[in-house]
Formats: structure tokens, C-alpha cells, sequence
């Protein structure tokens, strides 16, 4: 494995400890102490930008750590686009915003060919997708070909412009939010999009203490009813979200903790209650959602608890709710709770 130097924070407590020495073998349980410890401070920053809202924090890094997109989804106000923007602000790669309207075509998105009467040729213009970070705000307000558009990027991390393949800068992850589709004005995600996103995400009501902090947060600062950014620090470059990435892909794990992930997703195809289950690609980010969490928690291996930590928010999109159940009023984090305490875990 190669050596993982990452920008150092400007706050010695959350530093990490110097590299070795590049005559020193390689060493992985240092390198991974290294990732995790910036990875913790990241967290500790983004909690000062976003109040009571720990789990979607840590989920966010998650697919951070695992080179995942993620679907955030609630009602407005409880903060997902701030979550976002304080993230964009401790990274320092490439950032961009598309606001989805009803009216937005997919050539905003990727790009489009532009011909340039001095040259008397067509020239190629990148959309915003062309960035590290993307920022996909109120998807479902744009219809389905729109939202489309994303579907190449996402899974192959490349544009087909006018017959060219153009890559994107990596890392590449698309950070979508989306009001609860029983709102006006919201069209549903296609199904094969919703599948390339690796995790979606509930953000919900603060509890009462919480909310008592953000409106006191609130009230000192100078943008009305916003929470600042601009103090946090910024703490990661492109080149460190890649090295992270890396060590996290090769955390060990053990072959039952594998065979779990597997069985989980397996156990959705033909759990009573369930009318569409799972696929593959479930089981792929069950795996790479453990290996994220085990490093977020500073783990030199994979256990049980870090599949399953992560195996609602891979899981909840990917299946559908047999109508009689939806009928009576239960929702797949209920049916899916039970799929979990049902499913044998491994005692490693």
C-alpha cells in the first residue's frame, strides 16, 4: 500500500501522528490510524455546523469513506443542504450546486455542445458535474429525464458528450437532497437511479434540547435563519479522500462477517411483507458501508455491528413494501428493523 500523508488540521488534538519514514516497510495499522483520526476530526467539524443530527453526520462519512453517493431526504428546514455546504467547506477539491427545477434539461446538468463563431467549430461545455463534490438539491422537483442524466455519471464516472467519454475529476460523489414525495411538485426518482445511490439517508426533527441550540446558534448569526459555515476548516484535499478511501478498502474482513452481508440482502428477496427485494448491488454496499464504518470507529477489521449499523440506509430504497402493509400503515424501516433482529449475526 502506498504511504498516506494527509493534510494535517490545524488543531494539534485532532492532528494525525507523523508518516514513518519512507524507508520503513509498509505498515497498514498505522496508516489506518492516521484516516481515522482525520476522519474523526471531520466529524467533530461538521457537528459545529449541524445540530443534533449525529447519525446522518456519520452516515455521510460512511459513504464518504466508501466512495458512495447519498440521497438525503426530508422535510424542508431540518438542514440537508447545510450538511452539504459544511462538508463542500472542509474539503478542498471541487464543489458545485445544480438547484433541480421543473423546467431544468439535461444538458444543464452534463454539459452541451456550443459553437464558437471564431473558430466556426462546436466546442464542448462542461456541466457542473464535472467537480469532486456535487450538490444535486430537490432532486425529484426536475422530472425524470433530468434526474436521469446523472444515471452515466454516477455509476461509471464519466459524460458521454457528442459520442466523446470524458471522465470526471476523483473523487466523485453526488450528494442529492429531496423532500418526502407526498410534498406538491416532486416526481420519484427512476428506480435505477435510486439503486446507484448507495445510501439513503431520513433526516429528521431535532429533539428539543437540540433545537434550543441551533435557534440560540442561529439567532448570533448574520445570514437571518442560516447557520454559518465559513468558520469551519477545511481539513481534507481530492488526494486525501482518495488515500482514505484506499486504506478503507482494504480493512480485513472476515468471511462470515461477509457471508452476513450477503444473507441480509439476500433475506429481503423473500422476507413476508416485502414485494421487491434487494439486488447485488445491496450486498456490494452492505460490505463497502462496513469497511467505512470500521474505519470511522478507528477498527483494524470489520465486525458484525458495522454491516449492520449501515444496513438500513443501504437497504431502505432498494426494496418496495407489499401493499397490504402499506395499506395498514407500516413503512419499510419497520419491516426491514425486524429483517434485522430476525438475521442471525456472526459471534466473531
Amino acid at each position: 500500500m502506498s504511504e498516506y500523508t494527509p493534510d494535517q488540521p490545524s488543531s494539534p488534538a485532532t492532528a494525525p501522528t507523523a508518516a514513518p519514514t519512507p524507508s520503513a516497510p509498509a505498515n497498514p495499522a498505522p496508516q489506518r490510524q492516521r484516516a481515522s483520526q482525520l476522519v474523526q476530526a471531520l466529524r467533530l467539524e461538521l457537528q459545529k455546523a449541524l445540530i443534533g443530527q449525529g447519525e446522518v453526520i456519520d452516515d455521510v462519512l460512511t459513504a464518504l469513506i466508501a466512495g458512495g453517493h447519498v440521497l438525503i431526504e426530508g422535510v424542508p428546514g431540518l438542514g440537508k443542504t447545510l450538511l452539504v455546504r459544511a462538508l463542500a467547506r472542509c474539503f478542498g477539491g471541487e464543489f458545485a450546486r445544480i438547484q433541480f427545477t421543473p423546467d431544468l434539461m439535461p444538458s444543464d446538468v452534463t454539459g452541451h455542445a456550443v459553437y464558437d463563431l471564431a473558430s466556426e467549430q462546436f466546442k464542448l461545455r462542461k456541466g457542473p458535474v464535472f467537480t469532486n463534490l456535487l450538490l444535486a438539491d430537490e432532486i425529484n422537483r426536475a422530472p425524470a429525464k433530468t434526474q436521469a442524466a446523472l444515471l452515466e455519471v454516477m455509476q461509471e464516472r464519466q459524460v458521454t458528450l457528442e459520442g466523446r467519454a470524458l471522465a470526471v475529476p476523483l473523487p466523485f460523489m453526488v450528494l442529492a437532497t429531496q423532500n418526502p414525495i407526498e410534498q406538491e411538485g416532486t416526481y420519484p426518482l427512476p428506480e435505477a437511479e435510486l439503486d446507484r445511490f448507495m445510501l439513503k439517508l431520513r433526516m429528521d426533527y431535532p429533539e428539543q434540547d437540540e433545537e434550543m441550540r441551533m435557534v440560540r446558534q442561529v439567532a448570533r448569526s448574520t445570514k437571518a435563519d442560516m447557520l454559518e459555515v465559513t468558520a469551519l476548516r477545511t481539513l481534507l484535499q481530492a488526494k486525501d479522500v482518495q488515500a482514505i478511501q484506499k486504506i478503507a478498502s482494504d480493512l480485513p474482513i472476515d468471511d462470515q462477517v461477509l457471508d452476513y452481508a450477503v444473507r441480509l440482502a439476500r433475506a429481503t428477496r423473500s422476507w413476508p411483507g416485502l414485494a421487491i427485494g434487494a439486488g447485488p448491488r445491496a450486498s456490494i454496499a452492505l460490505v463497502r458501508g462496513g469497511r467505512a464504518r470500521a474505519l470511522l470507529r478507528g477498527g483494524d477489521f470489520v465486525v458484525p455491528d458495522d454491516i449492520k449499523g449501515c444496513a438500513l440506509a443501504v437497504l431502505r430504497h432498494r426494496v418496495r413494501l407489499a401493499p397490504e402493509l402499506d395499506i395498514e400503515g407500516l413503512s419499510v424501516d419497520q419491516v426491514l428493523r425486524q429483517l434485522l433482529d430476525q438475521v442471525a449475526a456472526p459471534r466473531l
